[in-house]
C-alpha cells in the first residue's frame, strides 16, 4: 500500500509539473497520461509489473462516475437547446448504428465470430466526454452552428448507451437469454427515474437552511453523485445515465455558490482523468500489443472515416445540418477512457475471445486520440467551423459564475468626501454601481437622489476580474523589530507589480492608504502582477 501511495502522488505531482507544457503542445493530454503509464508499467523503464483487472475495474467505476457527473453537471442546457435533440439522437441511434457497423466489419472482415463481433463494437461505439471537453477547452474551439454544445452533449451522454449494448452483449456470451427489450427498457427507465429523483432531493436539500457551510453543500453533492449511480445500479437499472442526468439536474438549476461547486469538481475530474488514463496505460503490457495492432488499426480506419461519418451524416441530414458540420462531427468521435473500462468488465466477465480485447481496444483508443484529437482544430479550421467571435466557455452551465457580478463594501464617515452627497454627485466608473445601502437596522435600494450619510455602509457591484492567473496574492508579516514597523506606507519601498491591497491586524481589517501606519504583528496581503514577476 506504502509503495501505490508512493505512486500516485509521484504520478500526480508529474503530471502537475508538465500541465503547462501539455497546454502548448498540439498532443491531448489524455495520451501523454497513458504513454506515461506505459512509461511506468512491467515493459517500461521502471517495470511495475501490474495486471490486476479488478482493482483497475474498480478505480475506473469510480472515477468514470465522476466523470459522467461533471459532464452533465457542465452541460449548459439552455445553450445547447438548438441542438439538444439531434445530441441525443446522436448518443443512442448513434451509438447503436456504430456498433452495429463495427460488428459487421470485423465479422466479415476480420473473421471474428458475430457475438465477438457485436461486443467489440459495443465496447468502442461511444465517444469520450474526457478527450472532447480537453480539446475544445484548451484549444478555446468556438464552433459554428452551436456544435461545441452539440459534443459537449453527445459525448457525456452516450456511454450509458455503450454500456447497455455491452451489458446485452456479454450476457448472450454467457449463454443467457434475456428479453432485451425489457432489459434495455429496464436500464433506462431506473436509470432516468434515479437520476431525476436524487437530483429533485438534492436540490431540495440545498435550498434548506440544513447544510450550513458551503463545505457542507460540496460533500453532499459528492454523496449525491455516489447514490445517483448506485441506487439504479443496485436495482439493476443504468447507473452512468442516471448520474449524468443528475449532473444535468444540479448543473442547471440556481444554487447559490456554484463557483465554489464548480471548482471542486473541476479538480475532482481532472484527477480522477489523469489516474484513469495513467491507470490503463500502466495495465497494458506494450510487448503484447503487436499481437492486435494491425487488426486495432483497421477497427480505427473504419470507425472514423466509414461508419462515423455514415451513421452522423444519416442522423443529421433529416435535420438539415450543414455538410461542415456533419465533417467536424464525424472526425470529432474521439474513443476514450470509457471503452477501455467496458472491455476491462469484458475481460472479468470471464468471456474467451480470439483477439485479446483489452490490448485491442486500448490500440484503438490511442491512434483515436492520437490522430483525431491531435488533428481536430486542424478540420475545424480546414472546415471553416471555427467561431472566432463566439465563446466556448458559453457551453458550460458555469459560464454565468464565471463571468458574475462581485459585491464589495464601503464605509462612510464624516471625514468621506462622499458624506452628504447624492449618488447622482458623486463621480463612480460607469461600470461601479452602488446596489445598496445599509443605514442602521434599515436597507435602501438608493435611486440618484439618495443622499450618503456618516455611518452608511455602501454594497457596490462592478464585474469579477477574470484574469486571474496574471494576479497573484501573498501574505507578509511584520514581525518585531522590522525596518517597517512603525512606517507609514507612503515610506515603503515596494518592487514595481507589487502594492499592499490589505492590512490585517488582529481580529480587525482594514484597507489601507499611503498615510497607514504599520505595526509588529500586521498581516499585509499583497497583490503582484505574474507577469510583472517573470520580467524580475
Amino acid at each position: 500500500m506504502n509503495e501505490a501511495v508512493l505512486l500516485a502522488g509521484s504520478v500526480i505531482l508529474i503530471c502537475i509539473l508538465i500541465s503547462r507544457f501539455l497546454e502548448k503542445i498540439p498532443v491531448p493530454s489524455m495520451l501523454i497520461f497513458i504513454v506515461l503509464g506505459m512509461f511506468f508499467g512491467e515493459d517500461g523503464v521502471f517495470r511495475i509489473a501490474f495486471n490486476d483487472y479488478e482493482f483497475a475495474d474498480d478505480i475506473c467505476l469510480v472515477a468514470l462516475i465522476f466523470i459522467m457527473f461533471y459532464g452533465g453537471f457542465g452541460t449548459n442546457l439552455k445553450v445547447a437547446r438548438p441542438v439538444l435533440k439531434r445530441s441525443v439522437v446522436l448518443s443512442t441511434v448513434g451509438v447503436a448504428g456504430t456498433a452495429g457497423a463495427v460488428a459487421l466489419f470485423t465479422r466479415f472482415f476480420l473473421q471474428v465470430p458475430w457475438l465477438e463481433s457485436m461486443l467489440i463494437g459495443s465496447v468502442v461505439s461511444s465517444t469520450d466526454a474526457a478527450s472532447v471537453f480537453s480539446i475544445l477547452r484548451n484549444n478555446k474551439l468556438a464552433l459554428k452552428y452551436h456544435t461545441d454544445s452539440l459534443l459537449e452533449v453527445e459525448s457525456g451522454s452516450n456511454d450509458p448507451m455503450s454500456y447497455m449494448l455491452t451489458t446485452v452483449t456479454l450476457a448472450l456470451m454467457a449463454g443467457e437469454k434475456p428479453s432485451i427489450p425489457l432489459l434495455l427498457l429496464q436500464q433506462i427507465l431506473l436509470g432516468v427515474l434515479g437520476g431525476a429523483a436524487v437530483g429533485a432531493v438534492t436540490v431540495w436539500l440545498l435550498r434548506q437552511s440544513l447544510l450550513g457551510s458551503k463545505q457542507n453543500r460540496t460533500v453532499l453533492l459528492f454523496a449525491s453523485m455516489l447514490l445517483a449511480y448506485a441506487l439504479p445500479s443496485v436495482l439493476g437499472g443504468n447507473g452512468y445515465l442516471s448520474v449524468y442526468l443528475c449532473g444535468i439536474w444540479l448543473g442547471n438549476t440556481p444554487i447559490t455558490q456554484k463557483r465554489y461547486l464548480v471548482h471542486f469538481f473541476d479538480v475532482l475530474t481532472d484527477v480522477s482523468q489523469v489516474i484513469v488514463f495513467f491507470l490503463l496505460g500502466l495495465l497494458v503490457t506494450p510487448t503484447e500489443l503487436p499481437e492486435v495492432l494491425l487488426p486495432a488499426v483497421f477497427v480505427m480506419l473504419f470507425l472514423t472515416l466509414v461508419a462515423r461519418p455514415a451513421v452522423t451524416a444519416a442522423l443529421l441530414l433529416p435535420f438539415k445540418a450543414p455538410w461542415q458540420q456533419i465533417g467536424l462531427v464525424s472526425w470529432a468521435g474521439l474513443r476514450g477512457a470509457s471503452s477501455i473500462v467496458f472491455a476491462i468488465a469484458a475481460v472479468l466477465s470471464g468471456i474467451q475471445t480470439r483477439y485479446n480485447l483489452y490490448n485491442l481496444v486500448f490500440c484503438v483508443v490511442l491512434l483515436s486520440i492520437a490522430v483525431q484529437g491531435s488533428l481536430l482544430p486542424k478540420v475545424a479550421g480546414r472546415l471553416c467551423m471555427i467561431d472566432h467571435n463566439g465563446d466556448v466557455a458559453k457551453t458550460f452551465s458555469d459560464y454565468q459564475e464565471e463571468s458574475s457580478i462581485d459585491f464589495i463594501k464601503v464605509h462612510i464617515d464624516a471625514a468621506c468626501p462622499w458624506c452628504g452627497c447624492t449618488l447622482h454627485q458623486v463621480s463612480l466608473p460607469p461600470e461601479l454601481m452602488v446596489t445598496m445601502i445599509v443605514r442602521g437596522e434599515h436597507t435602501i435600494v438608493p435611486d440618484g437622489g439618495t443622499r450618503l450619510l456618516a455611518g452608511d455602509l455602501l454594497v457596490l457591484a462592478a464585474r469579477a476580474f477574470e484574469d486571474r492567473e496574471n494576479l497573484s496574492l501573498h501574505e507578509i508579516s511584520v514581525e518585531r523589530g522590522s525596518r517597517w514597523a512603525e512606517c507609514a506606507l507612503s515610506d515603503i519601498s515596494l518592487q514595481d507589480g507589487r502594492l499592499v491591497v490589505l492590512v490585517k491586524r488582529g481580529a480587525e481589517t482594514m484597507i489601507p492608504t499611503g498615510r497607514t501606519v504599520l505595526k509588529a504583528g500586521d498581516i499585509l496581503v499583497l497583490a503582484e502582477s505574474v507577469a510583472q514577476q517573470k520580467e524580475n
